[in-house]
């Protein structure tokens, strides 16, 4: 199945790589060892374009250059609200679970390492996350991916049900408020 979203042009963006982690493979042959690396890399511009990917070579920068040429071809947008995200979402990859929540201005970074490299990458400034299950950084860093690809635009969200933005934020913020005090 072919991802639906428009192809991002990684040449128009200023992007900033970070690698998250980098492991030694070791395979056993009939002759001995052979030796390589993987390396996850997370690029992104800060202002809402990111994306994710593993290289692997025979030596270390080889793999990073790899991981960083495959990460700007799968980059992905993201709707932003005020350096934080439009409203709570659960990215789930394997065993891995990533809670992502909305913080208020000021709030800074709450998350872990894989999860906090992502983000920061993406340009969110104010977020709380929770890491359930799989520390596998791989693993973290699909789920987390998978949650962001998972959020919604409001402005497009109550232009398709024909609904003006302020009543849409206002019918979810007194929903939550009546969902809080129950």
């Amino acid at each position: 199945m072919r991802d639906s979203r428009p192809k991002i042009d990684a040449t128009r963006l200023d992007l900033k790589d970070t690698v998250v982690s980098i492991n030694r493979v070791t395979k056993v042959v009939k002759g001995g060892k052979n030796l390589s690396f993987s390396a996850l890399v997370v690029v992104g511009d800060g202002h809402g374009h990111v994306g994710y990917a593993v290289g692997k070579a025979k030596e270390v920068p080889s793999a990073i250059k790899k991981g960083i040429e495959a990460a700007k071809k799968a980059l992905i947008r993201i709707p932003l609200q005020v350096a934080t995200i439009p409203h709570t979402t659960v990215g789930r990859f394997g065993a891995g679970r990533v809670l992502l929540k909305p913080a208020p201005e000021g709030t800074g970074i709450i998350a872990g390492g894989a999860v906090r490299a992502v983000v920061e990458a993406a340009g969110i400034h104010n977020i709380l996350t929770k890491s359930i299950g799989s520390d596998n950084p791989q693993n973290v860093v699909r789920a987390t991916f998978a949650g962001l690809a998972d959020l919604k635009d409001p402005v497009q969200v109550s232009r398709l049900r024909g609904v003006e933005l302020e009543e849409f934020a206002g019918a979810s913020g007194a929903e939550s408020a009546a969902n809080g005090s129950s």
